[in-house]
């Protein structure tokens, strides 16, 4: 298991590069096999944007890289965190390690975002995309990234999470966002199955869904216990949602970089989300 770990603490950054362009052909040319949605939109255009968004994440993430090796070479070196008040067998301490950082980096954040106003704000872009696919997973406002690598740092220095775990974690982050963001339409059941433990492509696309509650529900990001155990769940057929947000302003922001990346700092160009409401999110899967 050590071997293990020290293999992603030391993972190139190119061969984390190559697994994203991989998963992106993958899953695209699913998308064309069994599509979820008939692709009726520039399909290629759709993608040039939300892959130059990226950039200017990674531009950020390349800010962040010293302060998340600081924040792992101090846990390990100090045995600070939550995970070493109990000595643990290794292999237990990376599955809590990667289930801890996908509750607080992924879950909790997301679930903040929604919430608090200022950060809804930058939120919005990822949800104002209308036709969701392979690519909108990437599809995030730079300072909304800083939100992310914040939380996930927070979750290292209190939890005691190793450099390794933590691209572990990325890795399987990355994975699960192409796979439930893809215009995919897999098997009801084993979705239904799969959700129970993870989030699945069907489960995700309901927080997409472009009026509330249904965008206050689904929070995970890889595991859908943190949904089922907090109450956000929601299940709703697929076939019946529609993607974006009926508050965006303009029918064509969604479209435009320049107009994605300067809309959080203009006022009343979105409305802030209610708070999360598991009841009525339930009542409104019941009645579909």
């Amino acid at each position: 298991m050590q071997e293990i770990v020290d293999y992603f603490a030391s993972l190139p950054p190119h061969y984390r590069t190559l697994i994203l362009i991989v998963g992106l052909v993958v899953f695209w040319v699913a998308e064309g096999a069994v599509p979820l949605f008939p692709i009726r939109y520039a399909r290629v255009r759709h993608a040039g944007l939300n892959i130059l968004l990226t950039f200017f994440q990674l531009i950020v993430s390349l800010f962040f890289a010293a302060a998340t090796l600081k924040a792992t070479e101090f846990t390990t070196a100090n045995r600070f965190g939550l995970l070493y008040l109990v000595d643990l067998p290794l292999w237990l301490h990376v599955v809590l390690g990667v289930a801890l950082m996908d509750l607080i980096g992924g879950y909790c954040i997301h679930r903040i975002e929604h919430t608090v106003r200022w950060m809804w704000v930058f939120h919005v872009i990822h949800h104002s995309d209308e036709n969701i696919d392979v690519t909108s997973g990437l599809r995030h406002h730079p300072v909304e990234t800083v939100f992310r690598l914040l939380s996930q740092t927070f979750a290292i220095l209190v939890c005691g999470i190793p450099l390794g775990v933590v691209f572990l974690y990325g890795l399987i982050s990355l994975f699960f966002a192409q796979l439930t963001h893809a215009n995919i339409s897999p098997p009801v059941a084993l979705d239904r199955l799969f959700s129970w433990i993870f989030v699945s492509p069907n489960m995700h696309k309901v927080h997409h869904h472009r009026t509330k509650p249904l965008t206050n529900t689904n929070y995970g990001n890889v595991l859908s216990i943190w949904d089922r155990m907090f109450g956000t769940f929601a299940e709703v057929d697929a076939t019946t949602l529609q993607y974006g947000l009926d508050s965006m302003p303009h029918l064509d922001d969604h479209l435009k970089l320049s107009r994605l990346l300067v809309m959080p700092f203009q006022r009343n160009e979105t409305s802030a989300p209610e708070g999360s409401k598991p009841s009525a999110a339930g009542e409104a899967a019941a009645e579909k």
